[in-house]
């Protein structure tokens, strides 16, 4: 059986081409994770729209409307970054969809990874930072209320904190929220994950790498997790936009397949989302991306999941 991916067309809807943010860089990583032989467009897996029953278990639900009809306030649409449609709102929605598809894939089979994800700045009632629905928060309250899972462990490797996740979880006892990132960068104010990890400017692989060996080897077996939702930001790139971290390819590979060995290995379930990634360099941050996606094939190989 091939490694559980998910993607759907809806995640690169029509946008500005000269956006700060990379709207095309889902489709871009579906053709590089094609075009490189990892997979197959008929091979990848299609979300439904996530149920705004669903989205409700972690927003609230006057905001979600206000979102969806296109009425948020001046001051949301300024904390968002992203210019409304109906097409970027259907695709939100997909895109959490898809987290859900990949969680519920990764339960059943060990691992699995979405091509979208880690929308992780989005907060109960109000967007921010190119977020508008939290997948992380909604998959872990999901999971957790449907019984699912018993405990879910959060862990976020983008460069900016989660501060959204861990403002929506932080009274959710079984969702356990754990922020790498890099301590002088978005968002100004923290948040009060339940594990902060600040890391200095201008740390490169090795102590990253040590870092998120120590921070694994402590809260596993300490929380014994029954599924990590892993968000592999590529923000953390020496040659990211917006990261002000060192890590090379070499480095985000490495990273991306101990956190997926680390869970395996205790025979905990993990799921990937791509989280944030920035270039004007499309096809360059699409490969970059699509590292986690290589990686967890190099994982899933060795590890016998299937």
């Amino acid at each position: 059986m091939p490694l559980p991916l998910i993607y759907h067309d809806d995640y690169s809807p029509e946008f500005p081409a000269e956006h700060r943010f990379p709207m095309d860089k889902f489709r871009l990583l579906r053709d590089h994770l094609v075009d490189s032989g990892l997979t197959r467009d008929a091979d990848l897996l299609r979300p439904q729209l996530c149920p705004t029953d669903v989205l409700a278990l972690a927003h609230d639900p006057g905001y979600i409307e206000r979102y969806m009809s296109g009425e948020l306030s001046r001051e949301d649409q300024r904390r968002l970054g992203l210019p409304w449609s109906e097409a970027l709102a259907r695709r939100t929605v997909r895109a959490v969809g898809g987290s859900l598809l990949a969680a519920e894939q990764a339960l059943e089979h060990g691992l699995a990874c979405h091509l979208a994800g880690g929308t992780h700045h989005a907060h109960y009632d109000y967007p921010a930072g190119f977020c508008i629905f939290n997948d992380l928060a909604v998959i872990s309250h999901y999971l957790l209320e449907s019984g699912r899972v018993g405990r879910v462990l959060i862990f976020d490797c983008d460069v900016h904190q989660g501060d959204g996740t861990a403002r929506i979880l932080q009274h959710t006892a079984d969702a356990v929220t754990v922020s790498l990132h890099c301590e002088k960068n978005f968002p100004a104010r923290k948040a009060q994950s339940d594990w902060d990890i600040p890391l200095p400017m201008g740390m490169g692989d090795a102590d990253y790498l040590n870092v998120v060996d120590d921070t694994l080897n402590y809260l596993l077996p300490l929380y014994q997790p029954d599924l990590v939702l892993y968000d592999a930001g590529v923000d953390v790139h020496q040659d990211d936009a917006l990261g002000y971290l060192k890590l090379t390819d070499a480095g985000v590979a490495e990273r991306d397949e101990r956190v997926m060995r680390h869970c395996l290995g205790r025979d905990i379930p993990v799921v990937g989302v791509i989280g944030g990634g920035y270039s004007k360099d499309r096809q360059a941050l699409a490969r970059r991306h699509g590292i986690l996606h290589h990686s967890a094939q190099k994982v899933w190989e060795s590890s016998g999941c299937y």
